[in-house]
């Protein structure tokens, strides 16, 4: 699995139409990956929206569902800052 670079962002996860059924692609499957390697910080109390840290290079990642109405559906991570990360998981934040 390629590790995250610096230079990334934002993982967007998508379904794909195999015509029978939907899978996962393969941006899903790499977040699905990466946050078994990412250290969870704090969980929104909907249990929806995750927040991570790279222990590589100490990044705040998000992970969010793309649709609010589909919470098990395709993933979105962002890189968000510290100050972004204290607003939105009051609750359980540590760093």
């Amino acid at each position: 699995m390629e590790p995250l670079s610096t230079e990334e962002t934002m993982i967007r996860g998508y379904w794909l139409d195999l015509g029978s059924r939907m899978v996962p692609d393969s941006g899903w499957e790499r977040i699905n990956r990466l946050t078994e390697q990412l250290e969870l910080l704090a969980t929104s109390s909907d249990g929806a929206t995750k927040l991570y840290r790279n222990p590589a290079d100490g990044r705040f990642w998000e992970r969010t569902p793309i649709s609010s109405t589909l919470p098990q559906g395709p993933p979105l991570m962002t890189v968000i800052t510290e100050e972004q990360a204290r607003i939105a998981y009051p609750q359980g934040f540590t760093s």
